[in-house]
This record gives C-alpha cells, sequence and structure tokens, in this order.
C-alpha cells in the first residue's frame, strides 16, 4: 500500500460464486492471494445465510474441487426428465450413460459461497466489504478504484463480477424481455423420485423441479416461469391454492403436492452482450444474464471464471483480456442461444408445439444427440 492506496494485481468487483471462484483460481495459478482483492457490497453473513437453490453442473463441481470448495452440503442428480406438458414425447437423461456420479448437484447459495469464501481465506485473497465502488477510473497502466468507505484501490486489470436483475444493466448490451417472471419456492409431493430433477415445458414458460434433500426429506427447488400477472396472483393463494394449481401445471408424475415455503418472484430477460475494455472485463451474471431454463446462468459463469483466470496468470494486461474475450465467445453464444432458443420454442399454444414434444421423443431414440445435449449442460462447449 502506498500513500493510503491499496495495490493490487487483481480487483474484482463482486463475491458471489463467480467472483470468489475466480480470486481462488488466480491462486491455485501462482498469482499472490494479496495482490487479488473481493470487494463487495454485503458482509460475508449476508451472503452465506441466502436461502436460494442453484444448480451446478458436473464440470462446475469438477471447478470447485481444484480449489478446495469441494464437498458442501448438495443433493445429486442422477437423472434429468424433461417433457412438454399437454403433448407426447419426453426424454431422459441419466448419469449411467456419462459413467458419472451425478449429472450435476442441487445445493443452497449461501453454502456456496460459504465454502468459496473459506478457500479464499485460506488462499489469503484480500477481501474489502461491506464496500461499493463508487468511481472506476481507467488508463493505460491499469484502473484506480474509489471506494464508498473513503478506501482507493489501484490495479492492472478490473474484473465485474456482480451479478445483476435484468434490466439494470447500462443500456448498451442487447436486452430481450421475456415478458415472463421467475417464481420460486421450496416444495414437498406425495411420491418423490430421489434424485431425478425435472425440466416441464408449459403453455406459458418452463417449470423446473430440483430434487434438494431437507429437514422434511425429499424435496424439491422450484423455478416456475410465466406471465407477470399470472405469477402476482400464485403469491397472493393460499398454500393450498397455490398446491393445486402447481399440481395442474406439472401434473401427477409426483403424485400431489403437500407443502410449499414462502414464494418468491423476479423478472426474466436476457442480457447477451459481454462487455470489456483493456482494462476492465465483465463475467457471470455481469456479462450476461440467462433465463433459468437449464439452469446455465451459473454455470457458464463458473467458466467464465475458470479461462479468465487461466490468462490472468499470464499476466494481467490489454492482451490477456482479449485473450479470454476470444475464448470465451463459443460457449457463451452457444450457451445463451440454447437457452434462449428453449425459452422461447417451447412456450405458448402454436401447432408446432406437438412436433416439439415429438422432438423431445425422437431425442431420446438417438443417443449421440442425447449425449451431446447433455455434455453441452455438464461442460459447455469446449
Amino acid at each position: 500500500m502506498a500513500d493510503g492506496v491499496i495495490d493490487l494485481d487483481v480487483a474484482i468487483c463482486g463475491a458471489g460464486p463467480v467472483g470468489l471462484a475466480l480470486a481462488a483460481l488466480l491462486v491455485r495459478r501462482g498469482m499472490a492471494g494479496q495482490r487479488i482483492a473481493l470487494i463487495d457490497g454485503k458482509s460475508l453473513g449476508q451472503a452465506i445465510t441466502d436461502p436460494r437453490s442453484i444448480a451446478l453442473s458436473w464440470g462446475s463441481v469438477q471447478l470447485l474441487e481444484q480449489v478446495h470448495a469441494w464437498p458442501l452440503p448438495a443433493t445429486p442428480i442422477h437423472e434429468i426428465h424433461v417433457s412438454r406438458r399437454g403433448h407426447l414425447g419426453r426424454s431422459l437423461m441419466d448419469r449411467a450413460d456419462h459413467k458419472l456420479q451425478a449429472l450435476g448437484y442441487v445445493a443452497r447459495y449461501g453454502d456456496v459461497v460459504d465454502a468459496l469464501a473459506r478457500a479464499c481465506e485460506r488462499a489469503g485473497v484480500t477481501t474489502l466489504r461491506p464496500a461499493r465502488v463508487e468511481a472506476l477510473e481507467e488508463s493505460q497502466r491499469g484502473v484506480v478504484l474509489r471506494l464508498d468507505d473513503g478506501r482507493e484501490a489501484s490495479a492492472q486489470v478490473a474484473v465485474q463480477a456482480e451479478g445483476g436483475v435484468f434490466g439494470q444493466q447500462d443500456g448498451k448490451a442487447q436486452q430481450r424481455d421475456y415478458a415472463q417472471t421467475a417464481l420460486i419456492a421450496r416444495v414437498s409431493v406425495s411420491d418423490p423420485v430421489p434424485h431425478r430433477a425435472f425440466e416441464r415445458f408449459t403453455d406459458e414458460g418452463p417449470l423446473a423441479l430440483l430434487p434438494q434433500e431437507g429437514d422434511d426429506g425429499h424435496g424439491y427447488a422450484l423455478v416456475w416461469c410465466m406471465r407477470p400477472g399470472r405469477a402476482m396472483d400464485l403469491q397472493m393463494l393460499d398454500d393450498a391454492s397455490f398446491l393445486a394449481q402447481l399440481g395442474a401445471a406439472f401434473g401427477g408424475r409426483l403424485g400431489r403436492f403437500t407443502r410449499a415455503s414462502a414464494r418468491i418472484a423476479f423478472p426474466l430477460g436476457l442480457n447477451a452482450e459481454p462487455r470489456a475494455t483493456a482494462r476492465t472485463v465483465a463475467i457471470g451474471n455481469a456479462a450476461q444474464t440467462l433465463h433459468p431454463v437449464a439452469g446455465q446462468g451459473l454455470n457458464l459463469g463458473l467458466r467464465d471464471a475458470a479461462v479468465l483466470a487461466r490468462q490472468l496468470a499470464r499476466g494481467p494486461s490489454p492482451e490477456t483480456i482479449a485473450a479470454f474475450m476470444h475464448q470465451r465467445h463459443q460457449d457463451r453464444r452457444l450457451t445463451i442461444g440454447l437457452t434462449d432458443t428453449m425459452a422461447r420454442a417451447f412456450t405458448g399454444t402454436g401447432p408446432l408445439q406437438p412436433l416439439l414434444g415429438l422432438s423431445l421423443a425422437a431425442l431420446d431414440t438417438l443417443p449421440p444427440a442425447r449425449h451431446l445435449l447433455a455434455e453441452l449442460m455438464m461442460f459447455g462447449r469446449r
């Protein structure tokens, strides 16, 4: 520290899973922990109490293992059942087809943050929290960040890893409004199928049930996408009425829905134009905000972190940022395109819906195609 300025190689704005993973991976690749800073507006205590459920692909679990942030409390997914409500056809992905312990895992957001934060602490990473960046000045030599607590830091590169809600970007990114809201909750059923996840496409949007074991046994994390007005109506229902509506939308594959936690709603949209300058770069939700169908947002962000760590470890510079942007282009474009297409194509009541349902059945008869789709969901475009 010179003249009261914190001297860094890399400043990471945002200490969610993606920012934390980047810091831990940089240390693993040889960068000194004290030359890396994580800056976040929330305290760690606030972050680790976040109860949201997230899906970790098998590739993401491998990344967490690299930085000693795995194992953590999580429920393995052995199968993924994909279907179209009201139409014939379904597809089933099974871990046995890929000779893996699991296709992925369902964990609490707070538990993932806790494990990664402890990994960063062991690695000696500098942490500045709670603190927010009020101003950032970029020059040919680096960046200067001024924080709201009066501190100032200089770095070779600044990474924006602060996730955001759709519509909170600077207006320059490509944005698409799905005119949908995601309703999330934890639900219980009378006839659970342990370790099987469901992606059920309905007229209004995708309905996902992710297996998540808890004190009440084999429960599910629900992500139900629908029109905003419908979401508002469902939030106002009592639990019994809400569970009846959910059962009507999902069907009887799991028996009756018997219990639901408090419901939380958030708007859905797509920000799909990652940004970078000579000395700054965005990753994770700061770079692209996806529709939650197929649960790819966090996993895409963790792949961003892995590639950026590999590049910055060569020396944080405009050249390594440019190399990162080039290397991430294909995976980002393919994952964004896949989730956007799924969210739109399987929603509605048009004449193509029966054919889309049958396409799921066709996928089950074509193991190479099913295997390729599963590989993309687990590892991205490699």
